[in-house]
């Protein structure tokens, strides 16, 4: 095991050699999932970091987590990239954190982290070929986990994560995804109205061509992170290893429309009918390709996806299904580069007898998102009065600031302060924050389990669908 300090020593990073880490007692393992919040107790593992993700856990300090994180992972640049977001987090000027980090890079870093297991919580984000398996192998191993989307990729790998979740409740640990999209504020300002009815009324049935519920989100391959160009693997592009897009990102849509569709409601897989499925790709030049990975040509195992030079990644997909008999899309779509000022963007629309929330985040907007409620009736004084009370002395109570804004005739925006849009890497610290609080009170929401089961159900079986 190395240890890697980090210190501000001519801008580099300094390796140290370090004893740490080790084999831990019987005691220890037996009483490793007891967490009563004391500062430190929690001790993170960080299992081949390669998404920028794993180090956005580590964006902030937490009391609840020692500041000394296991690496186990492969040498490499997914490494070396993690290791320096980390290594800027320690240095930057406003609200440094401390962490010290010691990894171990042998071909068996798996099996070592098994073995050694110097944390009680392992954190994964990278390559997903795999993932399903370190998952189900960890929670077999009585270690909890935080693992980044997608837990799953494939209709066949998707018993696995069930037997996992399975394995989890037996052996009192706790398996949770990083949905962050729940923390985005007008996500969450949607879902409070549509539970409001005398404002939204109930959720519409919808049709195939006019879901009750529609996600739409729309990402990048070049962006900036935390700052600084994204340089991303070249295995990112690579579907068998990444995954699909209509399994991945999706995986965030399709939660979105559970949670705010049935708040607390404990689902099934018999609540999901895939009406269909379909994908498409985006075509990365070899120019693009060297922009956001810096390497001159496709690697082998891409080739098997280039048509007369160019890359064609099926990061694209869409599901249109019914979800206790309501009909929901969720969509993805994966562009090269944001248009100048834009980013990646979030489009949702939620149908109520009342009125349709929408959320829109385009040009009009300034590319920030934006809540609006149009009414469904042409004249409605009475949705008026009713949304005027919701958002303004209602919604207000939880977030201060927030006012109701006439657009037009019907139609109304949810004015928000800036200080509520903290942006998608802070969400990942609210996660975490979430999830060492289920950590202490030994358990996850009563109907988290049972929906990541529907979840990836709905995704893996959306991809078989698109495949057909």
């Amino acid at each position: 095991m190395k240890k890697i300090s980090f210190l501000v020593l001519s801008g580099s990073i300094i390796l140290a050699a370090c004893t740490g880490g080790g084999q831990k007692s019987k005691t220890t393992r037996e009483t490793k999932t007891m967490f009563t919040g004391a500062k430190g107790e929690v001790k993170i593992m960080t299992l081949d970091p390669g998404h920028f993700h794993a180090a956005l856990v580590q964006k902030s300090m937490y009391e609840m987590v020692d500041s000394t994180v296991y690496v186990y992972a492969p040498e490499g640049d997914d490494l070396q990239g993690h290791l320096a977001r980390i290594n800027s987090f320690n240095l930057r000027a406003e609200n440094p954190t401390a962490w010290n980090v010691k990894i171990y890079t042998g071909i068996d870093f798996f099996e070592k982290m098994l073995a050694e297991r110097p944390g009680n919580v392992m954190v994964t984000a990278g390559n997903n070929a795999i993932k399903t398996d370190y998952i189900l192998k960890a929670i077999e191993a009585g270690v909890n986990v935080l693992a980044d989307k997608p837990m799953v990729i494939t209709p066949d790998e998707f018993p696995k994560l069930e037997q996992a979740f399975k394995l989890a409740e037996e052996k009192g640990v706790l398996l949770y995804d990083i949905m962050t999209e729940r923390h985005e504020i007008t996500t969450i300002l949607q879902r409070e109205l549509s539970k409001i009815i005398n404002v939204f009324g109930t959720l519409q049935t919808g049709t195939a061509e006019e879901p009750a519920i529609t996600k739409e989100s729309v990402h990048h391959f070049s962006k900036m992170v935390s700052g600084n160009p994204l340089k991303r693997p070249a295995w990112f592009f690579d579907t068998k290893q990444q995954g699909e897009g209509i399994v991945d990102v999706n995986t965030h849509l399709v939660d979105l429309i559970q949670w705010e569709a049935f708040p607390g409601v404990i689902l099934s897989k018999s609540d999901v009918e895939i009406v269909s499925g379909r994908r498409w790709t985006t075509d990365l030049t070899p120019e693009m390709f060297k922009k956001v990975t810096t390497l001159d040509q496709y690697p082998e195992y891409l080739q098997k996806d280039v048509v007369n030079g160019v890359l064609k990644v099926y990061s694209n997909g869409e599901i249109n299904y019914k979800l206790k008999g309501i009909h929901a899309k969720a969509s993805v779509i994966w562009n090269y580069e944001a248009p100048q000022g834009a980013g990646d963007t979030h489009y949702s629309v939620m149908r109520g007898t009342n009125c349709k929330l929408v959320i829109k985040q385009g040009a009009e907007q300034g590319y920030k998102t934006t809540l609006y409620i149009e009414a469904i009736a042409e004249s409605d004084a009475t949705l008026e009065a009713n949304l005027t009370k919701a958002v303004n002395e209602g919604l207000q109570a939880d977030y201060p600031g927030i006012k109701l804004v006439k657009q037009a005739e019907n139609i109304w925006m949810v004015e928000i302060p800036d200080s509520y849009r903290v942006g998608h890497e802070a969400h990942f610290t609210q996660v975490t924050e979430k999830y060492l609080q289920y950590l202490k009170d030994g358990k996850l929401p009563e109907w988290e389990v049972p929906n990541m089961i529907v979840k990836y159900y709905t995704t893996t079986e959306g991809l078989k669908a698109a495949l057909r």
